[in-house]
């Protein structure tokens, strides 16, 4: 199964994957946390921030998590995936997909700014939600509104949307 979680900069993918990803080692399930700045390093930036390039690091990622997939581990993949059409294209290709919209209100993920992304790259290069427009989903498998909670609490809905999967299906 994969667990897609998609969503602005600053909706807290990071660090609800790496929770999650701790909670199913914790239960001895086998998961890897696919993030979409590792997948960037692995290839020594060889990407930007353009459009084109996003979608090409994207499809990357979902060839990742398709073989995650395929291999029978639990992966967690954290990226902004702003392209509804690659998502469908994941969901389409990868047979255990559940997108996970961590959806925040973009003027409070600039506000706070937690990684300086937005400091540090507007009008730089391409910003999803500035200059790039993120896609609305059109089928998530889940909706966190992150804004209207604490982080442990989006976690707690995230580990029961999880464990209704993962824990239930692994019983059968």
């Amino acid at each position: 199964m994969i667990f897609w979680l998609i969503g602005v900069s600053g909706a807290g993918k990071t660090t609800l994957g790496v929770r999650l990803t701790e909670y199913l080692n914790k239960r001895n399930i086998p998961s890897y946390m696919l993030d979409g700045d590792e997948v960037r390093a692995v290839f020594d930036g060889d990407l930007g921030y353009s459009r084109e390039e996003r979608e090409a690091n994207i499809k990357r990622i979902i060839l990742a998590a398709y073989a995650l997939d395929r291999c029978g581990i639990t992966g967690v993949v954290c990226n902004i995936s702003p392209f509804e059409h690659l998502r469908a294209l994941a969901r389409r290709k990868i047979a255990g997909y559940h997108e996970i919209y961590l959806k925040k209100d973009l003027s409070i993920s600039r506000k706070n700014d937690v990684k300086g992304v937005y400091a540090d790259n507007l009008g730089k290069t391409d910003m999803v939600g500035v200059d790039i427009i993120f896609d609305p989903p059109v089928r998530p498998d889940l909706i966190i509104d992150v804004d209207k909670e604490a982080a442990n609490e989006s976690c707690q809905k995230l580990i029961q949307y999880v464990e209704s999967r993962v824990i239930n299906d692994a019983k059968m």
